[in-house]
Order: structure tokens, then C-alpha cells, then sequence
């Protein structure tokens, strides 16, 4: 997957994690860029690691690309609501 590609795909996969994810997190779409090129690295790291393939097999017309891509967003947004909300209380 190229690397304009696997912005696309971070970029759309951080905006689905957090509409999924419900209450108020901050940043704006380099945020969610940010969010969901990290989320979508660790979500081919998954899939890669259940499938037993490398990275390179997944594609933006593949839908375990994005169910993968949009898993490890989420955790990632989990991972940051929790950084953020210790932070802010402190």
C-alpha cells in the first residue's frame, strides 16, 4: 500500500473510530490522522499476526483492511482517552 494511500486510510479510520466511540475527545482531523495512521499501523500489525501474513497484503479495497485498520484505531482512542483524561486531572 503506498504511503498516500495509507493516509487515506488512517485519516477515514480515526474519523470512524471516533464516531464509534462515544464522548467528547479532542483534537481536530491532524488529530484524527495522527489517531488513525497509528491505529492503522497496529491494526495491520494484528492482522498480520492472526493471518500469519505480512503487511503487504493489505489493500484499500479489502475490508480487513479497514476493520483492522478501524480495531486498532479504536484502541488507540482508548489508549489516548486514558493518557488524556489523567493529564487533565492532574
Amino acid at each position: 500500500m503506498g504511503f498516500i494511500a495509507f493516509l487515506i486510510l488512517g485519516l477515514i479510520a480515526g474519523a470512524i473510530a471516533k464516531a464509534i466511540l462515544p464522548g467528547r475527545q479532542g483534537g481536530g482531523w491532524i488529530a484524527t490522522l495522527v489517531l488513525g495512521v497509528i491505529g492503522a499501523l497496529l491494526g495491520s500489525w494484528i492482522g498480520g499476526a492472526i493471518f500469519n501474513k505480512g503487511t503487504d497484503i493489505f489493500s484499500l479495497t479489502s475490508l480487513a483492511t479497514w476493520i483492522f485498520a478501524i480495531l486498532g484505531s479504536l484502541i488507540v482512542l482508548v489508549i489516548y482517552g486514558f493518557v488524556t483524561r489523567k493529564s487533565s486531572h492532574a
